[in-house]
């Protein structure tokens, strides 16, 4: 403040040089503002002086300082500001720190809930496929084991039948018929044709 008051000063002095330059020149003609010769140019001088005096002083006193207070609290608040605004730039960042470290921890956590629900989803489905694979077992087992009696009942049937029809042939043929040599016979034959049809499977 102090400073602009020397500046002021200053500027003034250097805009007094013409003046008195020109007071000291002959008076022969020129504007009459500047004629330093006359005895009224140096009350005017004075009075320019005192009232220059004077306003310095109440600007220096009164005006300035309070000009002063006003940029200081001006200064103030901007500084405020200013460190008002980074605290926040603080927080924003922090806050989107933390919104980063919450979205990838998220997305870590789908991704393990995911592959926990894949797992879980084939161990469910290798079970079913275990259970429904042991049921087709012992339902093949059980039609294996009917198919198995069914054709040993098959076969029995067509032992016996071949067997009567054989000895009855054979009866009305020559008379008399062995019964055990007509079942060997036919115990052959059906051996036979079994392995011609397992082969041949």
């Amino acid at each position: 403040m102090r400073l602009s008051i020397r500046t002021a000063l200053t500027g003034f002095a250097l805009g007094a040089l013409p003046a008195v330059a020109m007071a000291a020149a002959p008076s022969g003609g020129g504007m009459p503002q500047l004629r330093f010769n006359d005895p009224w140019m140096h009350a005017q001088i004075i009075w320019l002086l005192l009232i220059f005096g004077l306003l310095y002083y109440v600007m220096s006193r009164y005006a300035l300082p309070r000009v002063e207070s006003v940029l200081e609290a001006r200064r103030r608040r901007i500084e405020g500001d200013l460190e008002a605004a980074q605290a926040a730039k603080l927080r924003a960042d922090a806050a989107m720190a933390e919104h980063r470290t919450a979205t990838a921890r998220a997305r870590a956590e789908a991704q393990a809930a995911i592959a926990a629900a894949a797992q879980q989803a084939q161990a469910e489905a290798a079970a079913r496929s275990e259970v429904l694979n042991a049921r087709l077992t012992a339902q093949i087992e059980a039609a294996e084991s009917r198919i198995g009696a069914a054709r040993d009942a098959a076969m029995g049937a067509l032992r016996q039948v071949a067997t009567e029809t054989t000895d009855a042939l054979v009866a009305r043929l020559i008379g008399s018929a062995d019964r055990g040599a007509i079942e060997a016979a036919v115990d052959r034959e059906l051996a036979a044709r079994g392995a011609q049809a397992g082969g041949r499977a």
